[in-house]
């Protein structure tokens, strides 16, 4: 992998990690169509996740230093309750994690990626296009709608099924406010993803010195910093979009691209 293409797939990460289009499902669209089958890949994986994450502390910054301090007054206050909703959300995909991580990864060595990711935008795409027939909730996000938004999210393990979509989509259909639902999509997020990078780091060692074919310091560094920069963007403007309900373009998006992702697999 050179200094571009590490620029290419950053942005197509930090875009694609908050946009409701699966940031798992381009990356390996974007890894097939520039021919990159690095030995090295979960390094670069992990740099660019991280980025990620970094950018949704940053937009984000005050509402987790609230929900900080909220939550050492050592009461059952506002920001303890919205810290355990996160907690309880994040239930499913731990049970998937502990009990089944195995059977996720072999999903992503399969020959057939391509037409996987394909399907799988179809049904990212139907999540989305469901919203749009949806009326706005005026309901706050409860226990039991953040373990429901839980759900979603193991479902989106499977490369192709948008993250941010499947929660936000599942959020909607179930009543919640719109203003809420993206707020708690990306905040829930936060420590499965660290969560996962550390498990990776220690199974990897992607701390080692470098080997044959491993990607280069500055290389990580440009994928880095797409995938940071891009993704400060498309978080924010995610924000204004879930609040405006214009998730219907997404889902069109998504079809096209499963269409020729499914396409691209046949021909």
């Amino acid at each position: 992998m050179n200094w571009f293409e590490a620029l290419i797939l950053g942005l197509i990460q930090g875009l694609t990690e908050f946009l409701p289009v699966s940031s798992s499902g381009h990356l390996e669209i974007g890894k097939h169509l520039l021919g990159i089958d690095s030995p090295d890949s979960l390094r670069f994986t992990v740099v660019v996740h991280g980025a990620t994450v970094l950018s949704t502390l940053v937009v984000f910054r005050q509402d987790i230093v609230s929900l900080l301090l909220g939550l050492s007054r050592f009461r059952w206050n506002t920001e303890t309750q919205y810290i355990a909703k996160i907690a309880v959300s994040m239930i499913p995909i731990a049970v998937v994690g502990l009990f089944f991580k195995d059977y996720v990864e072999e999903i992503f060595d399969a020959d057939n990626m391509l037409l996987v990711v394909g399907l799988m935008l179809l049904i990212t795409a139907a999540l989305l296009g469901f919203t749009y027939f949806r009326k706005s909730g005026e309901r706050d996000i409860g226990f039991w709608d953040a373990l429901v938004i839980g759900v979603a999210q193991t479902i989106a393990v499977l490369p192709g099924i948008s993250r941010s979509g499947a929660t936000i989509a599942t959020g909607l259909l179930i009543g919640n406010k719109r203003t809420e639902v993206a707020r708690f999509s990306f905040l829930m997020v936060l420590v499965p993803i660290l969560g996962e990078n550390i498990l990776s780091l220690l199974k990897a060692d992607v701390s080692q010195a470098p080997v044959d074919g491993a990607i280069g310091p500055w290389v990580l560094l440009t994928g880095f910093l797409a995938a940071f920069i891009s993704g400060l963007l498309a978080c924010r403007w995610m924000i204004e979009i879930v609040k405006k309900g214009r998730l219907i373009y997404f889902a069109i998006y998504c079809v096209i691209v499963g269409g020729l992702a499914i396409g691209g697999y046949l021909w």
